[in-house]
């Protein structure tokens, strides 16, 4: 029976890997991530925490989701470990400063690239695989640090493309190893003077404002006019039809999943309208009518370039417009 290994990809705010060189024997010094023997009576995720909060003064809390599972058979037959792999932090840099460090351990911050480097395989490889399932939102599959046919994340695109042609893959890993594409829909209103309704989301810390929508729960059967609708009512409190398409904008955010945004006219509202807006408290703080020269100092650069395309749309009854990152294509 295989033990079982507890792993912590350790980040600061940076993006740093923290890596550790281990000395248990004079002259013998290996460098591993944080890790531990998870005993017969904790979950992986608790026993990292412990050793994590016991070795280093880390906030069991800091412990987050599972990116990579591995059987390690570096080893076999003798000996054999389950790796489970968890993001840990970003941990601020106060609190990087305040880690306490055993006396036989050295610990340092590396960019990912260079800690994939220095640590040997299989954990260079699972370092890759976890940090591709950080940024799509997966789980890596592995196998002493090779990724699986059928994972969801961190399989080369190479590799992929020979499974498919191969036909080797069955329904459920075809659709586990595709490409990921987040989809929001969002919706332009106006008043009489040309402005357009934006909302401050609650809980983002820049001040920036953006248009009122949301993700399109796309796994439940909702489409981009229905998601629209949804989030107009649970952010504006109006439940009014919504006009044509104005445009479909696409940003490429690698190595996070691309995403596809559609933008829907609301309409002109009137006073009587507006005085009917409710905010939901524990989304956004406030919303504002927005002049066009207004923009580039209330709404990050790609979001605002495609509400003064939208708005040109709106006001030349033109599209629905094709848009990459805002702008345009020709």
């Amino acid at each position: 029976m295989p033990l079982v290994k507890a792993s912590g990809l350790v980040l600061d705010t940076r993006g740093r890997v923290l890596v550790l060189t281990r000395t248990t024997r004079p002259l013998e010094a290996h460098r591993t991530l944080p890790q531990t023997l998870i005993t017969q009576v904790e979950s992986p995720d608790r026993g990292l925490a412990r050793a994590l909060e016991t070795e280093f003064g880390v906030n069991a809390h800091d412990v987050g989701r599972l990116l990579a599972v591995d059987c390690d058979l570096w080893k076999a037959p003798s000996l054999a470990f389950m790796v489970h792999l968890y993001v840990v932090g970003p941990l601020s840099e106060e609190r990087v400063a305040a880690l306490t460090v055993p006396g036989w351990v050295t610990a340092a911050w590396q960019a990912p690239e260079v800690a994939m480097q220095m640590l040997s395989d299989p954990e260079g490889a699972q370092v890759r695989a976890a940090l591709a399932a950080l940024y799509t939102g997966s789980i890596a599959h592995l196998v002493t640090g090779r990724v699986q046919p059928g994972s969801p994340a961190a399989l080369p695109a190479d590799l992929r493309a020979q499974l498919e042609q191969a036909h080797a893959l069955d329904a459920a890993s075809h659709r586990a190893v595709r490409p990921k594409v987040l989809a929001e829909a969002t919706v332009l209103f106006t008043d009489s003077a040309g402005r357009a309704l934006l909302v401050r989301p609650a809980h983002r810390g820049d001040g920036l404002f953006r248009l009122p929508g949301g993700g399109i729960d796309s796994d439940l059967g909702e489409g981009p006019r229905e998601a629209a609708q949804r989030w107009v009512r649970a952010e504006l409190g109006l439940d009014l039809p919504l006009g044509r398409l104005l445009a479909v904008d696409w940003e490429n955010l690698t190595p996070f999943p691309s995403r596809t945004g559609y933008v829907f006219h609301g309409g002109i509202l009137g006073e009587h309208d507006l005085a009917r807006v409710r905010l939901s408290p524990s989304q956004n703080a406030e919303w504002w009518m927005a002049a066009p020269d207004e923009l580039p100092s209330l709404v990050a650069g790609p979001v605002g370039r495609r509400i003064e395309a939208c708005l040109t749309a709106v006001h030349h009854h033109a599209g629905p417009l094709e848009l990459r990152h805002g702008t345009a294509c020709t």
